[in-house]
């Protein structure tokens, strides 16, 4: 059985041999910790692969991510890193003033420019389950364009300007679920992080109202186009797990120990696919490799039933114990 032929079964919730295995680093790990990545790799292959393709050059991006100092990205915001091999934070949003939302405009260069004429072959030559990440992340994004604790008030009071770039925002976006539908690549994801450590950054009914019918259209791009879909988001977001079930996401990233992982399992298992995670919070960054054994052990016991529907996935970060990534996937394939 292929990489492909394995996850596809599991998005399906249908009986699998083994768990798809997939691994997420930060920057640094491949920089900094280049051998260790390489070896934990031999020993567990990746089920996922990502096609060959470009998007076209942001004419307002400036600088190096990951690296010490600040860059700009390709919608305008500006980023400050303190550590090389990390993200960062956006400390400067791009539009300061609701009035300049008028004369915004999205980086439309980055679809209208980009070379996708390897993507195909790509996706024909591998057996791997081809997936790739996308810009799509409208509630991340407006943070980003507006500083978090102002889109926070923006959207409290009912900003109408923020509507305009919301739609906007949308426009940019289904473009570029139309771009990647379009090809063979088997899946795509998109992402924003809605939860704090407790609870949503904002109602559930406001979640509804503006950002629900929003991720909606990008699922109905897709599947119309016959692609699995994946979502990611960080912090607790229990509250929109049925939602997100009711649009056609297949599989769904989530922090499962900011959350009740046995209530989701009693819940919404055979009905979305668990794409891990192992918590990196605690357990992962500070734990013992039996610490991570046993975390592993919870999430299995909550959510596997050999069934399909979980994928093994952690990240590493920069000082994440290598031992630790092991025992994740040393604990993934012992039998049930």
């Amino acid at each position: 059985m292929t990489s492909r032929e394995l996850v596809r079964l599991t998005l399906e919730h249908r009986p699998v041999e083994r768990v798809p295995r997939d691994l997420w680093t930060l920057p640094g790990v491949h920089w900094f910790r280049a051998e260790e990545l390489e070896s934990l790799l031999r020993r567990f292959p990746p089920d996922f692969g990502a096609p060959a393709y470009r998007y076209g050059k942001a004419e307002r991006a400036k600088g190096e991510p990951c690296r010490r100092g600040q860059y700009v990205d390709a919608w305008g915001c500006v980023w400050h890193v303190a550590e090389d091999g990390v993200v960062g934070e956006v400390k400067e949003p791009a539009i300061k003033d609701l009035a300049d939302v008028s004369s915004y405009r999205p980086p439309f260069e980055l679809l209208d420019n980009a070379d996708l004429s390897q993507v195909n072959r790509s996706c024909a030559e591998s057996d791997l389950f081809m997936r790739v990440g996308t810009e799509t992340r409208p509630f991340e994004r407006l943070q980003f364009l507006r500083g978090t604790e102002q889109l926070l008030m923006d959207l409290a009071y009912g900003e109408p300007a923020i509507e305009t770039l919301i739609r906007m925002l949308h426009d940019f976006y289904c473009r570029e679920m139309e771009m990647w539908a379009a090809t063979d690549v088997d899946g795509v994801q998109f992402m924003d992080d809605w939860g704090s450590q407790t609870a949503l950054l904002i109602s559930p009914q406001m979640w509804r109202n503006l950002f629900k019918p929003l991720y909606r259209d990008y699922c109905n791009i897709l599947k119309s186009a016959g692609k699995y879909v994946f979502f990611h988001s960080d912090g607790n977001i229990e509250a929109i797990y049925p939602d997100l079930i009711e649009i056609g996401i297949d599989a769904v990233n989530s922090q499962l120990f900011c959350m009740d992982i046995e209530k989701l399992g009693e819940l919404y298992r055979g009905k979305i696919t668990f794409w891990g995670e192992i918590d990196r919070q605690q357990v992962l960054s500070f734990g013992t490799p039996e610490d991570v054994r046993t975390a592993v052990r919870r999430v299995r016991a909550a959510l596997d039933r050999g069934q399909g529907g979980v994928i093994a996935q952690c990240e590493w970060g920069l000082e994440t114990p290598a031992e630790n990534v092991a025992a994740v996937f040393e604990e993934w394939e012992k039998p049930l």
